[in-house]
């Protein structure tokens, strides 16, 4: 068996050698998963977002499901702490009580709805159980366009990060959308 590992190993070292002498490059796995979902996201929106996680160039579409994934709830969260911050009256600032009710909405959408929605789809995602993961694909994406609608649409403090948080999003969607057209 050590073997048979070992003529593996050094098998897949003189065919990674021999392609990087015949000028092949390695598969940009990033590029792969961003231009399979292009029609539903700016590629380099997507290829800038999954690179700068830490193990992207080595994952598969799968992986990148994943990644991107975590990056919406991470900029779910950010977007609902911001939200809330806005929505509170502490005295120094006088906050107007329809962009209180606004930020409120939204802290409320971000932290009921789509980042939890989020987590689930992760984990269902993560198992392979498609049918959960896709009955979740709608609540992920409420908290971004119903705040823009709360606070009376995509200008203001909130429309970096929905603007973001829809992106990625709709890369989580389009990623599960094309990994399940493959995996059945």
């Amino acid at each position: 068996m050590r073997t048979l590992l070992v003529a593996a190993a050094a098998a897949a070292l003189i065919l990674s050698a021999a392609a990087g002498a015949l000028g092949v490059a390695p598969a940009d796995t990033v590029a792969d998963s961003c231009h399979a979902i292009s029609d539903f996201v700016d590629m380099d929106f997507c290829t800038s977002r999954l690179r700068s996680v830490p193990g992207a160039a080595a994952a598969d579409r799968f992986g990148h499901l994943l990644m991107a994934t975590d990056l919406a709830v991470a900029s779910g969260a950010k977007a609902q702490d911001l939200a809330a911050a806005a929505a509170r009256d502490d005295g120094s600032v006088v906050v107007d009580p329809g962009e209180r009710d606004a930020m409120q909405a939204c802290a409320f959408l971000y932290g009921a709805a789509s980042v939890p929605g989020l987590r689930l789809l992760r984990q269902y995602a993560a198992a392979r159980n498609w049918a959960p993961a896709h009955a979740l694909v709608m609540l992920t994406m409420d908290a971004g366009d119903g705040c823009d609608a709360a606070v009376g649409g995509s200008n203001g403090r909130m429309a970096g990060p929905n603007h973001e948080f829809d992106q990625l999003s709709a890369m989580v969607t389009a990623l599960l959308n094309s990994i399940n057209l493959y995996d059945e």
